[in-house]
């Protein structure tokens, strides 16, 4: 609990006001996001100490260069990237490292103007419309690595030891926002190996950085065709992170109480922690590993409240909170936290589904799922078709482009249009949930229109193929075959640390 709470802008300025006030030991900075990393360094110029991670280790981290050597010296893998300042550097830059990349311009907070491109004519477009590129505003292209799982670590380091609070797993792929993926502890579909390799390279990192406190990475994992797993850094923060109260909440591991702790001096091998024995005799990073429960965090999306907005997510965030669903299996978790997230998934009805080219194979198997499970299925002529040639039975429905093209073709040789398209369908009520997803730039009018005509009814909507199948399987595995109950956090730490207790007797 705080002695006073100051409302004041997080300004340098106001901070050092504050400082003067209270002439405190130190100020730490890890737990306020990434603004106050930005003010670390005139801090520490000012002569204010910063308790925790030092200013060094966060200008490590946080400098393109400096950090690239790091993951150079303990081999570690990161996406090819380059640092542009005008068009022609972007269109060298993107050639030589492939595309889909990623671009942003530096030094941004939540993902602001950033976005994936396909093809130099997207890249062009960026560079005219969302940025100018310019010495003083350098542009960041990274390679974007399509249909990889991305993963977030939370960890604690006392500058000998590591504690990994939780590996999560994202829900969706790689390309959205970490702040609007759903994501899970502990991963559903990632091998105890590769879920190893994480521990031992966030470890790593934490120790080469020097960090004191909390630290948060975000990676990438491919599977390669020979079957094992390529892990790529996507940024390591020296700070808390926005998962900290999730992790806390999941494993019951404080974090913030154990991290502020590490930060006054105590070391991690003294506290006790759950887990610590256990893992340190199996060779493994400290960590609470065998949870009893898995649990779904879910982002908040304020849509609702902007008829007008386009649904679809991407590397900019737009969620504005966070729930949590905890169950005995990821189905049952996940469909508690859409419900908490006011996604009220449907048990039975009508499923609209349209996905781009590109997209077409990951449909297949959520249909046939959906179609088992009795849902009527509509589809526009693409997808329609692919189904088809799958066997799964759907009815192809009008785009409402083409709807509208019809109506006016109609009314100009004066006949009465009665064309009905998808977007008719959603507003009339008779579609319960919608799969649309675009990619890059294509697609866009249907797929707005379909996804506002969605938001206005709404209809629950999936706009990224990984959060559509964890959809059907939360439909069939957790609202269809168990009856959601609400779970005590105290209870179900008491039952973790239970399970833990017998577990450590029955191995002595």
């Amino acid at each position: 609990t705080s002695d006073r709470l100051y409302f004041e802008p997080l300004t340098f300025e106001d901070v050092l006001n504050i400082i003067e006030n209270e002439k405190p030991k130190g100020v730490v900075v890890q737990f306020g996001g990434q603004t106050p990393l930005k003010i670390a360094e005139k801090l520490h110029a000012a002569g204010v100490p910063i308790l925790g991670t030092s200013q060094d280790a966060i200008d490590l981290a946080e400098d393109r260069q400096r950090f690239g050597d790091v993951l150079k010296r303990l081999k570690l893998k990161a996406p090819p990237f380059g640092t542009v300042r005008n068009k022609e550097e972007a269109l060298a830059v993107a050639e030589r490292i492939g595309y889909p990349v990623l671009v942003r311009p530096s030094y941004v907070l939540g993902g602001r103007a950033m976005e994936i491109v396909y093809d130099n004519e997207s890249l062009e477009h960026y560079l005219r419309t969302a940025v100018k590129a310019s010495p003083r505003h350098p542009v960041l292209i990274d390679r974007f690595l399509e249909h990889s799982i991305e993963m977030d670590v939370d960890a604690i380091c006392d500058g000998d030891d590591v504690y990994i609070g939780a590996v999560m797993q994202h829900v969706e792929e790689a390309g959205i926002h970490s702040g609007d993926s759903a994501c899970v502890i502990p991963p559903v579909s990632l091998g105890e190996e590769a879920v190893r390799r994480i521990e031992d390279q966030t470890a790593a990192l934490a120790l080469e950085l020097g960090v004191i406190g909390l630290m948060n990475v975000q990676y990438a994992v491919q599977q390669s065709d020979h079957g094992g797993a390529s892990i790529y850094v996507l940024e390591v923060n020296p700070r808390g992170s926005r998962t900290v109260p999730f992790v806390s909440k999941a494993t019951g591991v404080q974090l913030a109480r154990v991290a502020t702790r590490v930060i006054a001096g105590h070391k991690l091998r003294d506290m006790g922690l759950p887990g610590w024995e256990e893992s340190v005799a199996a060779g493994r990073v400290p960590c609470r590993r065998d949870l009893q429960h898995v649990a779904v965090k879910e982002a908040v999306l304020p849509f609702p409240r902007f008829p007008g907005v386009d649904t679809t997510l991407g590397p900019e965030m737009k969620s504005t909170g966070e729930v949590m669903g905890v169950g005995t299996n990821f189905p049952t978790a996940f469909a508690k936290a859409s419900l908490a997230a006011g996604d009220r998934l449907p048990r039975e009805g009508t499923v609209f589904i349209s996905v781009a080219d590109a997209e077409k194979d990951t449909v297949v198997l959520m249909a046939l799922m959906l179609s088992t499970l009795g849902f009527k299925i509509l589809a526009t002529e693409g997808t329609h078709k692919t189904l088809t040639l799958n066997g799964i039975d759907s009815e192809s429905v009008i785009k409402h482009t083409v709807g509208l093209e019809m109506r006016s073709m109609l009314s100009a040789s004066g006949e009465t249009p009665s064309i009905t398209t998808v977007v008719d369908l959603i507003e009339a009520g008779e579609i319960d949930l919608v799969i649309n997803i675009p990619r890059g730039r294509g697609a866009r009018s249907d797929g707005y229109e379909i996804r506002r005509a969605a938001l206005r009814r709404g209809v629950p909507t999936m706009t990224n193929a990984a959060a559509a199948h964890a959809a059907v399987q939360a439909i069939a595995g957790g609202l269809r075959s168990s009856k959601l109950s609400v779970i005590c956090l105290q209870e179900l730490h008491e039952r973790q640390d239970a399970a833990e207790r017998a577990s450590a007797a029955a191995g002595s």
